[in-house]
């Protein structure tokens, strides 16, 4: 990944528009509620979603698949559609960059007890509107704020519930 991270800063410096994946983790709580999952960033702590850099060879659904369990370390299942983007600045050594994000939602079935990154972030289920309070990120945060109904795929219109608003499949 060190070799793609680099490719990155390249292309930032010849001001491309870089691109990263994202998953939204969530489950229904004891009461049937939906909850996301948040994990704090590596330098500045502040709470985020897993995200990472697009992979070589892997589409975007794959590549947030892994981020999830290597950042947060939960495995699912992704839905098939992304739930929408956003963007922010990324801090690199000497500057910042804008990167586009694309968010999916990932419906956790294993949170693991030890995960690659355990050491250096913590996580924590939240409700939707109160994720969306620690979220810095504003279109991030009005995504995970819009999150309704896990059942998103199993609607037979083409319209996703978990956001209110129609997606074409």
């Amino acid at each position: 990944m060190a070799a793609s991270r680099k490719k990155v800063v390249r292309k930032a410096r010849k001001g491309a528009r870089i691109r990263q994946v994202a998953a939204i983790p969530f489950r229904l709580s004891e009461h049937g509620e939906v909850e996301v999952m948040l994990v704090t960033s590596r330098t500045t702590r502040r709470f985020i979603v897993p995200k990472g850099w697009p992979m070589k060879g892997k589409g975007g659904r794959k590549a947030a698949t892994i981020e999830a369990q290597e950042e947060a370390g939960v495995l699912g299942r992704i839905l098939k559609q992304p739930a929408g983007t956003y963007c922010y600045w990324k801090r690199l050594a000497n500057r910042f960059v804008r990167v586009d994000v694309v968010v999916y939602l990932l419906e956790v079935t294993e949170e693991l007890a030890d995960w690659q990154e355990a050491n250096r972030r913590q996580r924590a289920w939240l409700a939707p509107a109160d994720a969306a309070l620690l979220i810095d990120e504003p279109d991030l945060s009005t995504l995970v704020r819009n999150i309704r109904s896990p059942e998103l795929e199993h609607t037979p219109k083409k319209q996703n519930p978990a956001f209110g608003k129609d997606h074409a499949q």
